[in-house]
């Protein structure tokens, strides 16, 4: 299907047939451009350049039951692997490989995909996920994650990137999937075994930037830009001269994982670092390309953005001006959450810290809405008056918000275990869609450090002092770790058996009971809600949320201190009866202080310190 997608998109690579294989190579400055096959013999294909710039040819002498591995020979002087290479056997500096599928022979499925709306995302990385570090290895799991509740799992990129070990931001093959995870089949076969079990697949794509080592576009033509500049070097050319063939690369990269793995969304990354300033910004162009091709083919995928602008016009429709992107991460209701219970306030939590940030985040997830951000020294983002609550996914951690940190820490060693069950009841039953970050759902204690895996030695030295300089402010002369060795990365693996042990398994207990309760509830349901009424106070740190429709209403109350405060319900708020109490044995609490059932009349009760109480009209 993939050689013709839409007849506005120019496929690239190597494609094949049942006997042959057509190589498409984008170079419109290059005065000769050759294939050279290696494999299964050794040969050299002239190409044809056509108006456009882009060199074809075809290789005859290719049926499924063959390898064929190869370069591209250009000016009749340098070789580099294909730059849409669909696998790199040999890594980022070997020959390119020609992937030929099988075809699909998927059994009758448990149930259908979710949509969008109804996603419980679990963000994971294949390298760590499991001790094999491979994409075959994560099946084995599938099944108890969606016991859990689990619908949909986000993989970290997977273009193949230097070595064995990154976090996958510095692949230079954006189609083909990394050698060491198991390569096109091993992808293929975990989306496969996730959509039998009714769980949809998102896949995190970087079209922000390239990472350094093996990275050969520039050799071909002017895929990058001096025109902005970026953290990675110069910017992907989106808007300047010869663009086009760029974003096709990149549309066609898209529709690409759409086609031939089902993949059923992207999650681009960091599209405030696509620099576009045209008419027709390569986003919304993007967006455009996937409907059409949804509509053509009779599917359903999405695409979901990470941004720090805090601008919903890229998730509103077309009909107001956006560029009608399904959904994005909504980091300010990470920051107003970590920053109120860690006391956390340096770099960006600066504009964090109260209830008050937490209820508006609660609300309409953009805290920063166009008021002043003291981080930024500047006002910042506006308001998401036309954005939907399905539209926005929420996260108490994430690769970056751990990652990132200077030892990788987890909430789990940030903050004690009552404050790990307030967190997943405040971030399941938030009404947002929802995204759990691997390990987060039993309280894993391991870190995530950032790790590479270099072949460049001066790379790998960069890479050590760059993360030096990066948390000097924060952390003076204080020892952290080296990214670059074998163990960063052995440290991070997770440990899976501890979710059936201690207060792990009350916490994997609690991920699940409060995803069933996420299920029943209507009103916490992104589709059927709306926003909520918001209760706080400074002073006693009480904190109460009231989801409501014609049929229901569902209450949560949390008391942040570590005194037992009295809560004030709002009268005719009544009768309700309680569901969840996280001060309960069950949930290695102290014991309840909180009533059954609250009358009509009822207008005060007490709650436990450090407790989360949630109740409902009675059915």
């Amino acid at each position: 299907m993939y050689a013709s997608l839409l007849q506005s998109v120019i496929p690239v690579g190597a494609i094949p047939t049942s006997d042959s294989v057509l190589f498409t190579a984008w170079g419109p400055f290059l005065e000769d451009c050759k294939v050279h096959v290696y494999e299964p013999e050794d040969l050299v294909i002239p190409m044809e350049k056509d108006k456009a710039g882009y060199w074809r040819a075809f290789f005859k002498g290719s049926n499924k039951s063959k390898v064929v591995t190869y370069k591209y020979l250009i000016n009749e002087k340098e070789e580099y692997p294909d730059p849409a290479s669909r696998y790199q056997p040999f890594g980022v500096h070997g020959r390119s490989a020609v992937v030929h599928f099988d075809e699909r022979s998927i059994q009758g499925t448990l149930e259908p995909r979710p949509i969008l709306a109804d996603y419980v995302i679990y963000e994971l990385h294949v390298g760590t996920f499991t001790p094999q570090g491979t994409f075959e290895a994560i099946i084995p799991r599938l099944p108890e994650l969606k016991q859990l509740g689990i619908n949909c799992i986000e993989i970290m990129p997977v273009a193949q990137f230097p070595g064995k070990r990154n976090w996958g931001y510095d692949g230079v093959y954006p189609f083909a999937v990394q050698n060491s995870y198991g390569g096109p089949w091993g992808l293929r076969k975990l989306v496969d075994s996730c959509h039998q079990l009714g769980m949809a697949v998102i896949l995190d794509v970087v079209y922000n930037h390239l990472g350094p080592e093996g990275n050969y576009l520039s050799k071909f033509g002017p895929y990058f830009t001096s025109k902005y500049k970026t953290p990675w070097g110069e910017a992907i050319n989106f808007d300047d001269a010869f663009c086009d063939a760029v974003r096709n690369y990149f549309i066609y990269n898209a529709l690409f994982w759409f086609s031939e793995y089902d993949i059923d969304a992207l999650r681009l990354d960091a599209v405030h670092a696509i620099y576009d300033e045209s008419a027709y910004p390569f986003l919304e162009e993007l967006a455009d390309k996937t409907t059409e091709y949804c509509n053509k083919f009779q599917k359903t995928h999405f695409l979901i953005i990470e941004s720090d602008r805090n601008d919903p016009r890229f998730i509103y429709p077309k009909s107001v001006g956006g560029y009608a992107l399904h959904a994005q991460w909504c980091d300010d209701f990470h920051h107003a959450l970590h920053a109120y219970v860690t006391g956390e306030n340096k770099g960006y939590y600066a504009d964090f810290g109260s209830l008050e940030q937490l209820a508006k985040a609660l609300q309409q997830g953009y805290v920063i809405d166009g008021c002043y951000s003291s981080f930024r020294k500047r006002k910042h983002g506006r308001k998401p008056l036309q954005a939907n609550r399905t539209q926005l996914i929420v996260f108490s951690q994430n690769h970056d918000q751990v990652g990132n940190r200077f030892m990788g820490e987890r909430l789990s060693t940030l903050v004690g275990f009552e404050e790990l069950k307030i967190i997943a009841a405040l971030t399941l039953l938030s009404g947002f869609v929802v995204l759990l970050f691997m390990g987060e759902e039993y309280g894993e204690k391991n870190p995530f450090y950032y790790f590479v895996d270099h072949g460049d030695p001066a790379l790998l030295e960069a890479v050590r002092e760059g993360r030096k300089r990066e948390f000097q402010a924060f952390h003076g002369g204080r020892e952290g770790y080296d990214p670059t060795t074998e163990e960063a990365w052995q440290k991070c693996i997770l440990q899976w058996d501890l979710r059936n042990t201690g207060k792990h398994g009350v916490l994997w207990k609690l991920y699940k009971e409060c995803l069933g309760l996420r299920k029943q509830l209507q009103s916490l349901k992104p589709s059927s809600n709306s926003s909520p009424k918001v209760y706080f106070d400074e002073k006693t740190k009480l904190f109460s949320f009231l989801f409501e429709n014609s049929m229901e209403k569902v209450v949560g109350i949390t008391n942040f201190d570590s005194e037992q405060r009295t809560f004030f319900l709002e009268k005719g708020t009544g009768p309700l009866e309680k569901i969840l109490d996280l001060a309960e044995e069950r949930w290695h609490g102290p014991g309840s202080l909180s009533p059954i059932r609250l009358a009509e009349e009822s207008l005060s009760f007490a709650i436990n310190p450090k407790n989360f109480v949630l109740y409902r009209n009675p059915n």
